[in-house]
This record gives structure tokens, C-alpha cells and sequence, in this order.
């Protein structure tokens, strides 16, 4: 079945709203910081896997700016935006590097850099109540709080991995009369 152009954007767009209320969830909930945007980027999977990198590449780029327009928590928002919300993509592309431990080096290399950007954005947007907040507990902790966080984008990029395949392998042939 030909794809339209309608049929493209009515998908794009059910699936941002819906990546926008999982955003405005883990805001309201306060225990989605960082959970919620991994599960909001794992919307763009059918998109890529359907229409490709430039139609889920669209649909971050809505998603993020009303994420950062609507979202009362600044730090989600701009995990989203800065962080984790382009990354399907980013491994989509990524999946051409055979060496493997070069391919995770630069995926860990992106999500340092964007979370350390992060974090320096939102010191200069609410000042230095965020450092202090940061180091409150020392700077071991701030060591562990990094440490953690690669674990948590590992286990993403994982579980983004299965549902990728899952997407594949089970649902594409369920849905592909909706698109």
C-alpha cells in the first residue's frame, strides 16, 4: 500500500502527542526525569522504521520544541531535547560502524557531551542553586550520578534495541493497514 504524505503526518503527529503527555507525565509524577524521555524517544521507532531517518528526525524536532514550550520541568525537557529524544536516530545511523567498540565509544562520547551540555545550560538559565544542589553530597556522588547515568543509557540503547526488533518482527505486520 502507497504511503501519503496525510498518513505520514497524521502518524507523526498522534505519536508526538502522545510523546508530549509521557513528558507532561514524568513531570507531574516527579520520578520521570530522566524515564520519561527515554520512553518518549522509543516513539519515534515506528517512524523510523516506516518513513526514515528525515520523518523521525521532523518528529523529534516538534516533540522537543513543545517539550521545552509545555513541560514545567525544565531538566526533563532539555533531556529530552539535548539528550535522548534524537537518539533513535543517532543509532540508527551509528549501525553502519562495525567495529563495535567504536560505535559504543562515540554513543557514550554523545551522551556525556549532551548531558554535561545540559547541565551547563540549566546552571546558566537558574543559576548556582543547580550546582549546589549538583554537589550537595559531594563530588563522589556527582561520580556515581555519571555512572549511573551511562547505565541507564546503556540499558536505553538496549532496550531500545529490542523494541526495535519487536517493532519489526511483531507489530509491523499487525499495523501495516494503519500505516
Amino acid at each position: 500500500m502507497r504511503k501519503t504524505e496525510s498518513q505520514k503526518i497524521a502518524l507523526c503527529g498522534v505519536l508526538g502527542a502522545l510523546s508530549v503527555v509521557l513528558l507532561l507525565l514524568g513531570a507531574a509524577l516527579q520520578i520521570g526525569t530522566y524515564a520519561a524521555p527515554m520512553l518518549a524517544s522509543f516513539l519515534l521507532v515506528p517512524v523510523l522504521e516506516e518513513y526514515g531517518p528525515r520523518y523521525a528526525l521532523l518528529l523529534y524536532a516538534a516533540t522537543a520544541i513543545l517539550a521545552v514550550l509545555v513541560v514545567p520541568e525544565t531538566e526533563l525537557a532539555l533531556f529530552y531535547a539535548l539528550v535522548i529524544g534524537y537518539y533513535p536516530v543517532l543509532r540508527y545511523a551509528l549501525r553502519k560502524i562495525k567495529p563495535t567498540l567504536l560505535r559504543w565509544a562515540i554513543k557514550f562520547v554523545v551522551f556525556n557531551t549532551a548531558t554535561v551540555l545540559v547541565y551547563l545550560l540549566l546552571f546558566a538559565l537558574l543559576g548556582p542553586a543547580i550546582w549546589q544542589e549538583l554537589t550537595a553530597d559531594g563530588t563522589g556522588m556527582l561520580v556515581v550520578l555519571l555512572a549511573l547515568g551511562n547505565l541507564s543509557f546503556f540499558l536505553c540503547d538496549r532496550a531500545l534495541g529490542a523494541v526495535t526488533r519487536y517493532y519489526r518482527l511483531v507489530l509491523r505486520r499487525r499495523l501495516k493497514h494503519f500505516f
